[in-house]
């Protein structure tokens, strides 16, 4: 049994920025969310707000930034915890948030996703955190594989027709079992729960496509998917059912509001380190 990493592996390790960014100042984050947030409000899409801030913050990998984000919009003040909202809103909130860092998984990956829901559940009152659902309602079983699959190939086709055959071959071709495993992650992680707002925290299509299109935009130098995925928002309009949010989320309009809210957000949050970068110049 190997108890203790060797002196060398350990001290290579402390080398080439390990840890996580730091959150900016209180100031700054609040500053970008107060702006942010009203243009949220005027457009009735808080909704869509809370997902791309926490998937924006989750990519440029500010985990405590993403336990910021909860405080502020659950409290009236974010510095008085005496100011918290009503249990049922913080809740409703804390399970948004939760279950837009889970979706960020299919576009960024496992680490940062595992940095920024500890970052959420650290700043979760313990009421809260009981509140949330425990169990876990996408383990995969001889019973339910199928509708999974086919669940994550009809959100296959929303996003990519008129190509979706020509890009699932395409995906194919670069190794067998790929385009199998994003089917099933789409069906399992991306695309909206089957029981949909009974179920707590659930995105809708419109909304898992903001967390598409906020990961990507924030992690930058992916074009491709990028655009495929901005398609993907718009083509949500076609949806049966939209409530009014997702009707304005994917509108042209709102895909706009989308993208130069995650720009926005990006840029407050990374100025800071661009300034380091400079400075070691």
């Amino acid at each position: 049994m190997v108890k203790h990493l060797p002196p060398a592996v350990k001290h290579l390790l402390t080398l080439r920025n390990p840890e996580a960014w730091p959150s900016p100042s209180l100031g700054k984050l609040h500053s970008v969310f107060n702006r942010t947030l009203n243009e949220a409000k005027q457009r009735n899409a808080e909704n869509g707000w809370l997902v791309l801030s926490t998937c924006t913050l989750l990519t440029t990998n500010r985990p405590s930034s993403v336990g910021h984000l909860y405080r502020f919009v659950t409290r009236s003040d974010p510095n008085l915890p005496e100011s918290r909202k009503s249990l049922a809103e913080v809740v409703y909130k804390a399970a948004i948030m939760r279950e837009a860092a889970l979706k960020s998984v299919i576009f960024v990956g496992v680490p940062r996703t595992i940095l920024s829901l500890t970052g959420l559940k650290d700043a979760l009152e313990e009421d809260v955190y009981a509140a949330l659902r425990k169990n876990s309602i996408r383990e995969a079983t001889p019973q339910t594989i199928e509708a999974t699959v086919a669940r994550g190939q009809a959100l296959w086709n929303s996003i990519y027709q008129p190509h979706a055959v020509k890009l699932y071959n395409k995906l194919g071709d670069l190794h067998p079992d790929f385009i199998r495993f994003i089917i099933q992650a789409y069906g399992t992680v991306l695309s909206p729960l089957p029981r949909g707002d009974l179920e707590q925290g659930n995105l809708t299509r419109a909304l898992g496509s903001v967390v598409g299109i906020a990961t990507l935009r924030a992690e930058g130098r992916v074009g491709p998917q990028l655009i495929s995925h901005v398609f993907g928002l718009l083509k949500a309009r076609n949806v049966e059912n939209l409530n009014d949010e997702d009707k304005y989320l994917s509108s042209d309009e709102g895909t706009e509001w989308v993208v130069r809210t995650v720009d926005e957000i990006v840029d407050a949050v990374t100025s800071e380190e661009a300034s380091l970068e400079k400075g070691k110049l």
